[in-house]
């Protein structure tokens, strides 16, 4: 079975890496992301190089400065379960940052194909879009860090906060087919932490043709890669779950397609 689940070093490496997915890793062609943890005054240097790249302090405060840009002690958060949203930077292709923790940081580094168009950006919580998702126990909380309607290149950042007993990315859809107006293909990246930590999420990859079936229980600090397929969340009792998603493909567009088995949920009628 292809590897679908990462799992995050038991310590960080010296420059703070905890997980790395490539394109190469993941066997596919468009995201990228790390995740990182420093100590207060722990720097960490990259060049972009092809990618474009949105870093998302996930907890603790940092300096970060690009090749045109600086901010200075940025950060919103001490946990990702105060459930505001976080500061992020996006920075394009050729190009470099450095982030300098000023606390303990979590960070994120999602990367994807750049091409130039744009210049190094603060996106402020200000900035970031809140929504509100679903209803009852399907009902969740969306903060749209780098949505489509703001400009990049190819990347969608978004991060999700599903109550304890809900679930989430559901109805299940999915976004595998190059095949627009209708569906778009976007490869996928879903980063957990779960509250209290001991706890799991659980995450169903599945096709129509089940030639895909696969169920996760995801423990915190691990990653679900969705190359292709339905991909819903569940949140058990007792325990809240955070994911951030990282998305892209040829064209930066989210359309996707429910499981027509289970649309109806979705307010459609209920199928024979």
């Amino acid at each position: 079975m292809p590897q679908f689940t990462v799992s995050p070093r038991n310590e960080p490496s010296q420059n703070g890496l905890l997980m790395s997915i490539t394109p190469e890793s993941a066997g596919w062609s468009y995201v990228g992301f790390e995740v990182y943890r420093l100590e207060a005054g722990q720097k960490l240097k990259q060049a972009t190089g092809e990618q474009e790249v949105c870093l998302v302090l996930l907890s603790g405060k940092a300096d970060v400065t690009t090749e045109d840009q600086s901010w200075s002690n940025i950060g919103s958060r001490m946990n990702v379960f105060e459930q505001t949203p976080p500061y992020s930077v996006y920075v394009p292709n050729d190009n470099s940052f450095e982030v300098e923790a000023t606390t303990v940081l979590e960070l994120a580094v999602c990367k994807a194909p750049g091409r130039g168009n744009h210049a190094s950006r603060l996106i402020a919580p200000g900035e970031v879009g809140v929504e509100v998702r679903g209803s009852g126990n399907t009902q969740r909380y969306i903060h749209n860090i780098l949505p489509e309607q703001e400009p990049a290149d190819s990347l969608l950042v978004v991060e999700v906060f599903t109550p304890e007993g809900h679930w989430s990315s559901y109805p299940p859809h999915k976004h595998d087919r190059d095949a627009l107006p209708d569906e778009s293909l976007l490869e996928e990246t879903y980063y957990f932490r779960v509250q209290p930590d001991q706890g799991f999420a659980i995450q169903r990859v599945y096709t129509d043709d089940r030639t895909l079936d696969e169920t996760f229980a995801v423990t915190d600090g691990q990653a679900v890669l969705v190359p292709k397929g339905y991909h819903p969340v569940s949140a058990p009792p007792g325990y809240q779950v955070y994911y951030l998603n990282v998305m892209a493909g040829p064209t930066r567009k989210w359309k996707f397609h429910n499981d027509p088995a289970h649309e109806w949920i979705a307010g459609k009628p209920r199928p024979e």
